[in-house]
């Protein structure tokens, strides 16, 4: 049996990339921990090598942990995987609020995300309204 370990991004900015997932998951800014830059410097990487690499991790290890890898070329065409983000919703919030939904929507698109559309469709017997967004390098993402 396996266990995720990171979801794996190519990225144009790494650290940057990795600063907007954390503030889409509410993690902590992503920086190197210091003992491990320690480490990785002192194997002989340098700065510009932190640089080209940076994590996105849920400090609790509940969420998903997101790894940035700095790309060797321009991102071409649709992504063929794309993460499906949920709205935090309290136990007494309804399922279908869509004012916390746009609102959520408003708040990544202020961290530098964009709308493609909005889906209004049904699927068999279920409604479905999400957003389908792209964040600032432009890999799709869905938010529900």
């Amino acid at each position: 049996m396996a266990n995720l370990g990171n979801i794996t991004f190519y990225a144009d900015d790494p650290p940057a990339l990795a600063r907007f997932w954390s503030e889409v998951f509410g993690y902590p800014a992503a920086e190197w921990d210091p003992a491990d830059e320690r480490e990785l410097l002192a194997a002989g990487l340098t700065r510009d090598d932190l640089a080209k690499r940076a994590l996105a991790a849920d400090p609790l290890g509940v969420g998903p942990r997101l790894f940035f890898h700095h790309a060797d070329g321009p991102k071409r065409g649709r992504n063929r995987i794309h993460l499906d983000v949920n709205v935090a919703r309290g136990p007494d919030d309804p399922p279908s609020d869509h004012a916390a939904l746009d609102a959520e929507k408003d708040r990544l698109v202020a961290l530098g995300a964009s709308v493609v559309r909005l889906v209004e469709q049904s699927w068999g017997p279920w409604e479905e309204r999400y957003y389908q967004l792209r964040d600032p390098e432009g890999n799709e993402f869905c938010l529900q």
